[in-house]
């Protein structure tokens, strides 16, 4: 049998920067190769590449035999040429460790809780193979039991946090403390509450916002709410205002699901985008005046602030070994703090009626759809 494995830049797509790598074995059948699933005979050849990632290149069209798309349940025969095309290269999924300081809040032989800080990503993925979370792990605890089914080792973790999101994340040390923590973020036990800078004053004091999440069908890089349903998981966000700055709210948000960007598309959908959120339309001026002081201000504030605003403030899960439930909290970082403070000032120096001029937050919604 030969196999070559190819690493080719492709061609790019609406998704996919000029740079964007993928790789392409292309395997030749021995005269006396045994007739079995295509499928597993490709899972058995190619190291780090589970067989679910096998079938959905073999659904999508990457994988052909003799030149021909073929099933996962096809059977291979002598002299079969196999050509399949897998969207990263092998190489980058061998994970190393690093030494990334890590801020730890709490931690035993059995749970690691640490204050993330924005602009650290958790575990590996396209772009993001070096320097992430789970580097950091590897170099201080050298094996850590993982997840079971993933496509790539994310030793210890149980949820996640995205890359400019900042706040507290539990880590599980033994295969024991992952299973009993995972089964409490499936069953909704644990309890996390973000602190989120939302663009907007909001009409009530508190409130729920449920609407199924999905991949956007315009931009995959996004998600998206369907409202009726049709598509996407369920999801559910309560929200309640701890203070608010008049064309713009400090609210708490309780996850009660776990989806992908959940607050940030939930908030999004409300017509209360995250402050300074660039995928959801946060980084544009969507409330208050033309005056150009008041944009200068908030173009201060982003620049303070270069990343969504929000942060995972508290968790509470109960200790998968003792029992007990442990609460944990990070403070707001200094980067919302500062913009908080800014916009105390600013709010507190400029009554209403001082400020005359076109209120841009229907336009700048509308045009945000």
């Amino acid at each position: 049998m030969a196999t070559e494995a190819l690493s080719h830049s492709g061609p790019p797509s609406d998704n996919s920067s000029e740079d964007e790598l993928y790789e392409h074995h292309r395997i030749v059948c021995d005269p006396k190769q045994s007739l079995i699933r295509l499928d597993k005979f490709l899972f058995v050849r190619l190291a780090h590449t589970s067989r679910n990632r096998i079938q959905v290149a073999a659904k999508a069209g990457n994988v052909l035999v003799n030149d021909k798309a073929a099933k996962p349940s096809q059977k291979v025969k002598p002299g079969d040429v196999i050509s399949i095309v897998l969207p990263y290269p092998q190489r980058e999924v061998e994970l190393l460790p690093e030494d990334i300081p890590l801020s730890v809040i709490y931690e035993d032989e059995h749970v690691l809780v640490i204050d993330k800080p924005a602009g650290l990503v958790v575990h590996p993925g396209h772009g993001n193979w070096t320097g992430t979370l789970v580097n950091a792990l590897l170099f201080h605890f050298g094996k850590l039991p993982s997840t079971p089914g993933a496509d790539i080792p994310r030793p210890g973790l149980v949820h996640r946090l995205d890359k400019d999101t900042s706040g507290v994340m539990v880590v599980g040390k033994t295969e024991e403390a992952l299973t009993h923590l995972a089964r409490q973020f499936f069953d909704r036990t644990s309890d996390r509450r973000y602190s989120a800078i939302v663009w907007g004053d909001l009409e009530e004091e508190e409130g729920v916002i449920e609407g199924h999440i999905g991949r956007s069908v315009k931009d995959r890089t996004v998600q998206f709410v369907f409202p009726e349903g049709d598509q996407g998981k369920p999801a559910v966000t309560r929200w309640k205002v701890l203070e608010r700055f008049r064309y713009i709210s400090l609210v708490e948000c309780k996850l009660e699901t776990g989806r992908t960007h959940q607050i940030r598309v939930h908030m999004q959908y409300t017509g209360h985008p995250v402050f300074n959120d660039a995928n959801y339309g946060g980084d544009r001026v969507l409330k208050g005046t033309t005056f150009t002081k008041y944009k200068q201000f908030v173009e201060n504030c982003f620049k303070l602030l270069p990343r969504q605003a929000l942060h995972a403030r508290t968790l509470a899960f109960d200790h998968p070994i003792t029992g007990k439930r442990m609460q944990f909290e990070s403070a707001l970082p200094a980067d919302m703090e500062a913009v908080l403070a800014r916009w105390r000032v600013y709010t507190a120096s400029k009554p209403m009626d001082d400020e005359p001029g076109e209120d841009l937050d229907k336009e700048a919604v509308n045009n945000m759809k």
